[in-house]
């Protein structure tokens, strides 16, 4: 990397919190190299307190652009000058991208979600889900999946903080797609546990399972699951988390972390700021060579 960084190095953030995990800044300095991009991707830890000052600089400093993630999804929105039509369905951005100033929101996280299933051989579309989390990861799923031709998906949360966003995902995709989305709570655990014994895929965009809960897991009885469910964990670090483990001891034979994901998300990103296409093989081997 000292090879590529000189005068004209352009910078690009992560700004998140926690974030020192990420394999976000492996994946796109891996990718810039490759093509022989003159682009730098350091990760920040900004917590909401610190997320004003954090967007200003990416105009004062002329950075291309920053990816954002938990728990500055949602809230960076009113700093923005702009949101592309999904990131506004969603009301949640993970990618920023600063044209001259102007900085415009976007979403990659819902089609690095589909993206990464169909890598797999797997496809969803007309068929149920069962998703916990309402945040900023979840709403993208959520409203992502149904646009794609989900039939139905069963939402879960907390009745916390995150719960109002929850209602609204259900109410944008009952009234904006053919998909038919219902919110249940996360208290009620043989509501849960029917509903995930009636779909085709559990997905966990809650970040349980991450630092600092890397011991827990929504999902404590490997009964819930039949064998040919797909599970699957947005968290990625660590590379089997408790829900992941659960689902093994069942037998699932699709088990999966947010590595997928995470890396075609990353794809779409890379293109909005530099114009090119990531070279997704190349990068799936270094992502993925640890699980080998």
């Amino acid at each position: 990397m000292t090879e590529r960084i000189d005068g004209h190095t352009i910078l690009i953030g992560l700004m998140a919190y926690p974030i020192r995990h990420s394999m976000s800044p492996t994946m796109h300095n891996n990718a810039f190299a490759k093509l022989g991009l003159n682009y730098a991707y350091l990760a920040f830890d900004i917590t909401n307190d610190k997320l004003s000052d954090a967007v200003k600089a990416i105009r004062t400093l002329d950075m291309r652009g920053s990816n954002v993630s938990m728990p500055n999804k949602q809230k960076i929105i009113p700093y923005l000058d702009k949101l592309d039509p999904a990131a506004k369905l969603c009301g949640a951005v993970n990618t920023v991208v600063n044209d001259d100033g102007i900085l415009t929101g976007y979403t990659t996280d819902g089609t690095g979600f589909m993206k990464s299933l169909e890598d797999e051989g797997l496809d969803i579309r007309g068929k149920k889900m069962t998703l916990s989390g309402a945040g900023g990861a979840g709403t993208a799923i959520a409203i992502q999946a149904a646009l794609d031709g989900v039939a139905e998906i069963s939402i879960f949360n907390a009745k916390d903080k995150v719960w109002d966003n929850a209602k609204r995902n259900v109410d944008i995709i009952n009234e904006k797609t053919s998909c038919k989305a219902t919110l249940h709570t996360l208290e009620d655990q043989e509501d849960f546990k029917s509903e995930i014994a009636d779909s085709a895929i559990y997905c966990d965009s809650t970040g349980v399972g991450m630092k600092p809960l890397e011991d827990e897991t929504l999902v404590t009885d490997p009964s819930w699951f039949r064998k040919d469910i797909i599970v699957y964990d947005t968290v990625y670090a660590p590379r089997t988390t408790k829900l992941m483990e659960v689902a093994q001891k069942a037998g699932v034979a699709h088990v999966f972390n947010g590595l997928g994901m995470m890396l075609e998300q990353g794809a779409e990103a890379f293109k909005l700021w530099t114009g090119k296409s990531m070279p997704v093989e190349y990068i799936r081997e270094l992502l993925f060579k640890e699980d080998k």
